[in-house]
């Protein structure tokens, strides 16, 4: 086979390239494909040495920095990519790479991270969060994302099989498309993230600032615990803002290189979580170092983190995004933390190694190239 993966956009090495970096692994003759890369060149182990086939995006000054602002713009370019010449074409899509433009005689597989949230069931909050919910400016956008749906929709019928990051994402494809799914989950590296040395008194988050991870909640929450430590790790377009919101018992340490977010994670109470996410890598990264975890009770980490109600809990669920939801699940934490065994925690992460992943994603490809390839032999034409 020749194969293709088509992946949204890279601008970074974060948890859709580690997922992309497995795919890499069981084809590690694929050319790879995507929207734009900008990957800077201390990050780009992972691509293998690899050209990356870009669209015409990427030749548009000052993309690297504005490129969500051209989200009217990516549906067109995905379909300009040329993979006529491959026999398998897998996309890694959370935005439009599933939209590329197979022929009948392709297989198109799609692992999907998710619909497009902000044009879905997120669409609100995506609205609210940038300022656009109101206005001209908010007409606009809303329009722009009403068009985005229906080639979203559109496009979903050009995929042969889509594989789901989890059964919350399998329940949105569903939703969005009215397609079945395949679940494997995304790969955590346990191998890297292992426990070492005696857990201090204090809490740690670590994301990308962004609106949906909610990281301001939990600096609110920390602040109103003046007796409870809590560290950030991470940086991004929401951190000033963010900042400006901690309290003195708030250390921020921006962003940090791979040593130092595990020894945190590795010292830490727990790990504390407020986004609803597709699956949700950090929290796993976070149990494979023994540290339990407290996190918003919604989307997938309620199949990566087990509860109180479970017989070997591994963390506490908050069930609203809220200040005060969050400051109690802290506190009924720490009264039931001699229920939560550091061992429990590991074992759980070991269930979505990077080897299980690999072996999962080749198994159900190669299912589907066989009953694609019967498919294609019995196939007759029928006289006129």
């Amino acid at each position: 086979m020749k194969v293709a993966i088509v992946h949204d956009w890279l601008v970074t090495y974060a948890g859709a390239e580690r997922v992309l970096e497995q795919m890499l692994a069981v084809y590690p003759k694929a050319d790879v494909f995507s929207l734009i890369d900008f990957v800077p060149p201390a990050e780009r182990e992972f691509l293998g040495g690899r050209a990356v086939h870009t669209s015409f995006l990427q030749r548009i000054p000052g993309m690297a920095r504005r490129y969500r602002s051209f989200l009217p713009l990516m549906p067109l370019a995905i379909e300009q990519l040329d993979l006529s010449k491959y026999d398998l074409v897998l996309s890694s899509s959370y935005a439009v790479a599933k939209g590329v433009l197979t022929g009948p005689d392709q297989l198109h597989l799609c692992l999907c991270h998710s619909p497009m949230r902000y044009a879905w069931d997120l669409q609100n909050q995506y609205l609210r969060e940038t300022g656009l919910d109101r206005g001209m400016r908010g007409a606009l956008a809303r329009w722009m994302l009403h068009r985005i749906r229906l080639w979203d929709v559109r496009s979903a019928t050009g995929v042969d099989g889509f594989i789901a990051v989890s059964r919350y994402i399998a329940r949105r494809i569903w939703k969005a498309y009215r397609r079945k799914s395949t679940v494997i989950y995304p790969p955590v590296d346990v191998d890297a993230f292992t426990p070492e040395g005696p857990k201090e008194d204090f809490y740690v988050t670590a994301s990308r600032m962004v609106p949906y991870k909610r990281m301001d909640l939990i600096v609110e929450a920390f602040a109103t615990m003046p007796q409870r430590r809590l560290v950030v790790i991470g940086d991004g377009p929401e951190a000033r803002r963010i900042r400006s919101r901690g309290a003195p018992n708030v250390e921020f340490l921006g962003q940090q290189p791979f040593e130092v977010l595990r020894d945190r994670l590795r010292r830490a109470r727990a790990f504390v979580f407020a986004a609803e996410e597709d699956f949700g890598i950090a929290p796993l990264e976070a149990q494979a170092c023994a540290t339990p975890v407290v996190a918003y009770g919604k989307g997938g980490v309620l199949e990566t983190v087990r509860g109180l109600e479970d017989d070997s809990p591994t963390g506490v669920f908050f069930p609203e995004q809220t200040v005060r939801s969050l400051v109690d699940a802290v506190e009924r934490f720490e009264r039931e933390e001699g229920r939560i065994d550091a061992d429990a925690c590991r074992q759980n992460a070991l269930r979505f190694s990077a080897e299980r992943f690999r072996n999962q994603l080749d198994t159900y490809v190669q299912h589907r190239w066989r009953l694609a390839q019967i498919r294609r032999s019995t196939r007759r034409v029928t006289p006129r």
